[in-house]
């Protein structure tokens, strides 16, 4: 997985403070039951030092002021939960993206024989589950009941959207006597898992809150890749590639495929340097004129006339200053409702070429919960699983508030409040964009630089 990972590094450089203390419940005195070697166990000392600009490494940083590091991921030789007692909550919270199945098995099948924790419980539709109104009932997850579900696809706890009250949540868990809780979800997820945690240390309880990164759009700052991503990329490509056959079967047959990427671009990009025969990707991170001498369209209108076809690949974010609502309108995670690109570029395109009385035909393909629902590939399920151990040595730890992350080719702990400083996007003068660029051959489509 290294390799492939690499080329979607965190390609973004540091410029800023980053608070890479981990927090614990207290000190690590039980013995860890596994039985693994003493070199394979891994202490707080352990840790990789994060990449940062060379400016703001030379102004920040001394020999008394280091650049800052993560502690490295892994079992530690003693952990802070009595694993014959200890009682673990699992949830999934938010869109489904390929692997969310994969990494409750692993977190279930690691607690039971690595650690032989048996009091786990699954938390149905995301945070409504911990809420008493919705009546949604617990799942007892043991290894006989999760053995087959990375087999499927979505989640087999089920999700939700939305916010839910947070004292309400964390009576839940204190009533129940659940003592680390395992969260799977996104941006929106790891915000109320942050508000959880604050919650939890305000009544002075001792429960560990431990997220795992998923999100299919990859825009999770401070993690390389998100699981379900090389899934998404690898079904997108089947789409493209459909697109491309309709494409070059008619005259000025265009291909539109419109892929997932609310803020960022990642999916559209990937799939676009994969296939080599994407000739336009617009992504949220780049603004294009759509008329002009140099807009889409008439870039679009040079490709016909040379080739006689295009395909055109757009993220669902990409192009929202075309067709965003007055006054915008939210949905029940509080997010901005997008508008509808690729309807809209399907009808521009069809308008433009109409009074240019050139006659095209435009094939549209939309195949995002198609990719969305789909169990993970073989290198997700890799991945998932990784991720489901690290985030059970973290939580038998004792750690709390903090998410596992892939970061410069190691598994690390990075606090959940860094996380959701900032979204992780496309970076315009990377080798990764450029490198799309150079594959489409497409201009910056801006009538002005």
């Amino acid at each position: 997985m290294k390799e492939y990972f690499s080329i979607l590094e965190f390609t973004e450089e540091i410029t800023e403070d980053i608070d890479t203390q981990i927090e614990n419940l207290g000190p690590c005195k039980i013995p860890n039951p596994m039985k693994l070697p003493q070199m394979s166990f891994v202490t707080d000392e352990h840790k990789i030092t994060l990449r940062v600009n060379y400016t703001y490494l030379k102004e920040t940083f001394s020999k008394t002021k280091l650049p800052p590091s993560v502690e490295l991921a892994g079992p530690r030789p003693y952990i802070y939960f009595d694993p014959s007692k200890v009682k673990v909550g699992i949830v999934t919270c938010g869109g489904l993206c390929p692997g969310i199945n994969d990494v409750i098995r692993s977190i279930v099948m690691t607690l039971y024989y690595s650690y032989g924790v048996d009091k786990i419980i699954g938390f149905r539709y995301g945070l409504q589950g911990f809420i008493p109104k919705y009546g949604h009932k617990i799942i007892e997850l043991t290894p006989e009941v999760v053995k087959d579900i990375h087999t499927m696809g979505g989640t087999f706890l089920g999700t939700s959207r939305g916010h839910q009250p947070i004292e309400e949540i964390v009576d839940t868990l204190e009533r129940m006597n659940i003592q680390i809780l395992f969260m799977i979800g996104g941006d929106g997820t790891f915000r109320a898992a942050n508000k959880i945690k604050e919650e939890i240390q305000k009544r002075g309880l001792k429960i560990a809150v431990v997220a795992v990164p998923k999100t299919i759009d990859n825009d999770i700052w401070l993690v390389s890749k998100t699981f379900g991503f090389d899934t998404a990329v690898e079904l997108a490509c089947e789409a493209i590639r459909c697109a491309h056959t309709e494409a070059i079967a008619v005259p000025n047959g265009i291909g539109l495929v419109k892929l997932m990427g609310r803020h960022s671009g990642f999916i559209a990009a990937a799939a676009t340097l994969a296939t080599k025969e994407v000739n336009f990707c617009l992504i949220p991170e780049l603004d294009f004129d759509l008329e002009g001498e140099k807009g889409f369209l008439a870039e679009l209108e040079k490709r016909l006339l040379s080739r006689k076809h295009a395909v055109v690949v757009v993220a669902e974010g990409a192009g929202q200053k075309y067709v965003t609502k007055e006054p915008p309108e939210y949905d029940a995670s509080g997010n901005v409702k997008l508008g509808d690109i690729g309807k809209f570029l399907k009808e521009a395109i069809e308008k433009y070429f109409k009074e240019k009385g050139i006659e095209v035909v435009i094939r549209y393909i939309d195949p995002s919960y198609i990719i969305r629902s789909v169990p993970a590939n073989v290198e997700d399920r890799i991945y998932c699983g990784f991720l489901g151990q690290y985030a059970v040595h973290a939580g038998m730890a004792g750690k709390t508030g903090l998410m596992i992350s892939y970061l410069h080719d190691q598994f690390v702990h990075i606090p959940i409040k860094e996380a959701i400083k900032r979204r992780k996007q496309v970076i315009l003068n990377s080798r990764f964009w450029l490198s799309v660029l150079e594959s489409t051959g497409q201009s910056y489509l801006k009538n002005s630089q």
